[in-house]
């Protein structure tokens, strides 16, 4: 009994030393690469968090604009790209025609003088709206875009001819699995070189049809996502890594990151090595709305550190896109993990911080020269501030 308990001591110490040996960042470390910066819906209108469901109109509560810009535009991922950004993300609903209108809502009532589902109407129909009428600061008594948006709903194929040689990130707003082929066809019939700089996310069914038809496009729904993280929770400390992770999205969400293993360096590396794209989103929260998204970058100085000391290189980007924010803070949060995509979700200002995440101070808006200040070492990784001598 006594040498059976003494093997057993000793293979549990060796499982012990593997696990460490095998998932600790000690040991690894990050390329150095250029950072790469993501605009959701490209510029887009801020808007009051309080209280906001899935069916909220937030076209009706935007805060006082302070650009002139709509999202889901041509002129906003103009300017987004302008300013900075590598890859603008959009929406898009299949049109009656057989077309891809570029718009967010379900409906068009929200934002648009239109109304029913976006998704029974002509391109020609939707091209007649103004997608501006909704849009008010004040309850109604203002409305500062109406009569500027007529005709600024752009189909998918006039986007991706606008801009032949920039990335998009689409997201296919319905769980209906013929979209995924109509999505499919339209772009199998574009040359390989442009489907490579093209990525899709969406509801389950329409994403399964489109990882079938486009086997080489970088793709993620709910369900590849749950697959592909329970799976490395369960046994990525053995450094196999799950099939679903492999040419695929992986959204990470901030409150699961410290359950993977070897997370942030090593789990980074093994998804680079999988032909995996490594995004981080926001909490998951049971019950909760998290609208948009933070832009997140990463820098080869931000190396197992946050982008805190590292957004002012590049502070001109802020949250949603490219738009006027003061949010970051404890609203708004970063991870400068190199040298993968990073995104983060709008957490509202009440919303508790991990306690792993470092707190990150307010960058400035677009028109702000880059900035160096000085910023405190309030983060875990203390040994990397050391080096940078912050």
């Amino acid at each position: 009994m006594r040498q059976f308990l003494r093997y057993a001591f000793f293979a549990i110490v060796t499982l012990v030393v593997f696990i460490f040996l095998n998932n600790t960042n000690l040991f690894v470390s990050r390329p150095d690469r250029e950072p790469i910066v993501l605009a959701h819906r490209g510029i887009a209108q801020r808007y009051d968090l309080a209280g906001v469901t899935n069916d909220t109109c937030t076209a009706s509560r935007i805060l006082p604009p302070k650009h002139d810009y709509l999202e889901n535009t041509v002129a906003s991922m103009q300017a987004s790209f302008k300013a900075g950004a590598d890859i603008v993300e959009l929406d898009i609903h299949p049109t009656m025609d057989g077309q891809f209108a570029v718009f967010h809502d379900w409906t068009l009532d929200c934002r648009t003088d239109g109304h029913g589902v976006t998704h029974d109407h002509y391109m020609a129909d939707l091209k007649k709206l103004d997608i501006g009428y909704g849009y008010t600061a004040d309850g109604g008594k203002t409305y500062p875009f109406r009569g500027r948006g007529v005709g600024l709903m752009p189909t998918l194929a006039e986007v991706l001819e606008t801009f032949p040689d920039r990335s998009f990130l689409i997201n296919i707003k319905s769980n209906d699995p013929d979209e995924g082929s109509k999505l499919a066809a339209f772009l199998n019939a574009l040359p390989p070189e442009r489907r490579s700089t093209i990525m899709a996310y969406g509801g389950d069914r329409p994403i399964a049809i489109l990882r079938a038809a486009v086997p080489a496009m970088k793709t993620m729904s709910r369900a590849s996502l749950k697959k592909c993280l329970l799976g490395y929770i369960a046994y990525g400390w053995t450094g196999v890594i799950p099939g679903e992770c492999h040419s695929t999205l992986v959204f990470v969400p901030v409150n699961v990151a410290p359950w993977l293993w070897g997370w942030p360096d090593r789990f980074l590396n093994r998804m680079d090595s999988a032909g995996s794209a490594a995004f981080v989103i926001g909490l998951i929260v049971v019950g909760t709305f998290q609208p948009g998204w933070t832009v997140l970058k990463n820098y080869p100085a931000c190396r197992n550190t946050t982008a805190a000391a590292c957004l002012p290189t590049r502070s001109k980007w802020s949250p949603r896109g490219f738009e006027q924010s003061d949010e970051y803070g404890r609203s708004q949060l970063t991870l400068g993990l190199s040298p993968a995509t990073f995104l983060l979700s709008r957490q509202q200002a009440a919303s508790p911080l991990p306690p792993w995440l470092p707190s990150v101070h307010s960058p400035s808006f677009l028109s702000t020269p880059p900035q160096t200040p000085s910023l405190p070492c309030t983060n875990p990784f203390r040994l990397a501030c050391r080096a940078r001598g912050v």
